[in-house]
């Protein structure tokens, strides 16, 4: 098919930075593969975006927000009491200044969009299923498809870890479910013609009446550039694990150590931890004694080199969106030993790594104790799984993979025809999925 001329929305797409901006990116580039696009993104990636070589103008637009996004961004870094919490008060404030955003993208591209020099458009961050787009509504009216997603994130708190939530400032998580009563949602789930969803709990809270355009996808994706060689672990001594993340209560830093230290204690295994956090004093005196070797803050590389001479992925976090470091581990041959939960709980299938079944925090010490034993002794078992997860990642995770994934979504929006594209087995779920929003 003629590719088609594509308007990627990404308020947030940087290639310097990691998390959602590096979504953005790499959703944006990957798409360039498999459509004419022009990206329009924030004035804060303007700088980045142009060392990557693109051409303002003629590749990308940069809309110029601060005037409303600054002061309100310093408002929210002050309501979310410290650094690296309250994301759930982050996300509320972001969503509210949002579409003063929208609005200057529409003043600037409404002209094109209705003069019909795009096939469609598509929003594909904020990542927030939280985020109304009032641009979908008005692409809508002028016979342009418009593509939102993927959205991820509102993974509720496990049972039995309200004191870790609390930590983590999320009072605002305690009411999150109100945002689908919020203006502009449903006009945003209406006017939309396809919905990629980066989760399948995100897809469960879609209502009914919209269920037929959701699509699965998700979200995280590999640039095989940036994730180079192959996992090659000692073959004798000690298990080697590695976790990689904040050192903070729900990423489970402790848990792990607490799980590992029967092992540790007889030398049958090894830990490195790679990250900073607000835990580390407190994990660093709990493991005194113990092969567990502190790495601090990493730049990626440096990571990969760490993780790369690991065994496993350990990982017992409970309340991850996406779960994109387990896929990075997996891409480099580390199986991922995981809570069976959210993000990393869709990525590990069956026979791709390991998984323990999230409960209380004894519950989840325990099962991650009892794998970690059954593991010790499990080395070739370890590897033939590395290596599907390996080849997972490549035949589905790869961003070009994703694009073409994206592709196929888009022909089936503008032919209107055929089923509705399913690029994992079971689609979207049905549970739970209602009119309510």
């Amino acid at each position: 098919m003629t590719r088609p001329r594509v308007l990627v929305i990404a308020e947030a797409a940087n290639p310097e930075w990691v998390s959602v901006p590096l979504v953005g990116w790499s959703m944006a580039e990957a798409l360039r593969g498999v459509a004419d696009v022009h990206l329009v993104t924030q004035v804060r990636n303007r700088d980045a975006i142009l060392r990557a070589g693109l051409v303002e103008g003629t590749d990308f637009t940069a809309i110029d927000s601060e005037a409303l996004m600054k002061p309100m961004w310093a408002l929210a870094e002050k309501l979310r009491m410290g650094e690296g919490k309250g994301w759930t008060t982050l996300q509320a404030v972001s969503s509210l200044t949002y579409p003063y955003f929208e609005r200057l993208v529409w003043r600037q591209f409404g002209a094109a969009i209705r003069g019909g020099e795009y096939d469609l458009v598509h929003r594909v961050t904020p990542l927030s299923p939280t985020t109304a787009s009032p641009l979908a509504r008005k692409v809508a009216r002028t016979g342009t498809p418009f593509v939102l997603g993927p959205l991820n994130g509102g993974v509720p708190w496990p049972k039995g870890f309200d004191a870790e939530r609390r930590r983590e400032k999320e009072w605002l998580s305690y009411v999150r479910g109100a945002y689908k009563w919020l203006p502009g949602r449903r006009a945003t789930l209406d006017a939309a013609s396809a919905i990629l969803c980066g989760s399948r709990h995100t897809a469960s809270e879609m209502p009914a009446r919209v269920r037929d355009k959701v699509i699965y996808l998700p979200e995280n994706g590999i640039d095989p550039a940036r994730f180079t060689g192959t996992a090659n672990p000692p073959s004798d001594g000690p298990l080697r694990g590695c976790f990689v993340g904040r050192l903070v209560p729900y990423k489970g830093p402790d848990m792990l150590i607490e799980a590992a230290r029967p092992l540790l204690e007889k030398g049958l295994l090894a830990l490195d931890i790679v990250g900073d956090g607000p835990m580390r004093a407190d994990l660093e005196q709990m493991a005194a004694g113990l092969p567990v070797t502190f790495h601090g803050w990493q730049a990626h590389g440096d990571v990969q080199t760490i993780l790369r001479q690991s065994h496993l992925l350990t990982f017992p976090s409970i309340r991850e969106f996406g779960g994109g470091v387990v896929l990075e581990a997996m891409a480099l041959g580390v199986a991922p030993l995981i809570v069976d939960y959210a993000g990393p709980g869709e990525l590990v299938t069956e026979g791709l790594g390991y998984k323990v079944p999230v409960g209380s925090r004894a519950e989840i010490i325990a099962a991650f104790g009892a794998e970690l034993a059954r593991l010790a002794d499990a080395r070739a078992d370890i590897a033939a799984t590395a290596r599907r997860a390996q080849e997972r990642v490549q035949t589905h995770f790869l961003w070009d993979r994703k694009a073409g994934q994206v592709a196929r979504v888009y022909d089936w929006v503008l032919s209107g025809a055929g089923p509705k594209p399913d690029f994992f087995t079971g689609g979207a779920p049905e549970q739970g999925a209602t009119d309510a929003a």
